[in-house]
């Protein structure tokens, strides 16, 4: 976890620099066309497709088994997904697969709109995303059962 350029470099890029990938270097012109909030659910989408074929087991990212025990919960390594990108627990399992030792669907009791649209800016020369979406999900009692469901369960909380 503790590598410069991420979970899975063997390098550190040069300053200010990522490694190309062709996957995303091919997407990336494509998915700018989209309104964001059109390219997240797009990308989950095709996250979930990849899952169900056994695609994201291959796109893995080299994890370090360090497991560890955090208020009497064991997780295989400390690499966990916060709050806000699952809202409704529906890619537990695909997002697992990417090494992921816990993810925070940040659900709340009663379902909830978020903010009006538009909510998700881009800022390429930054390379950065401003997210205002706000607490939209569809509340603990439809994400519950997904949640019980999953392969990794043990992963998911709210």
């Amino acid at each position: 976890m503790g590598q410069a350029g991420g979970l899975n470099s063997q390098r550190a890029p040069a300053a200010g620099r990522r490694e190309p990938t062709v996957l995303y270097d091919l997407a990336r012109p494509l998915v700018f066309r989209l309104d964001p909030e059109t390219a997240h659910h797009l990308a989950f989408s095709n996250l979930d497709r990849a899952h169900a074929l056994g695609l994201t087991r291959l796109l893995r990212p080299h994890v370090a088994d360090d497991p560890l025990e955090v208020m009497g919960l064991d997780f295989p390594n400390p690499v966990g997904l916060a709050a806000g990108l699952d809202k409704n627990a529906e890619h537990i399992d695909a997002l697992a697969d990417f090494g992921f030792a816990s993810s925070r669907s940040h659900r709340h009791a009663a379902a909830a709109a978020g903010n009006p649209a538009p909510r998700l800016f881009r800022l390429p020369p930054a390379r950065a995303l401003i997210n205002r979406m706000g607490f939209n999900n569809e509340g603990s009692t439809a994400s519950s059962p997904t949640c019980r469901r999953a392969a990794a369960a043990a992963s998911c909380w709210g």
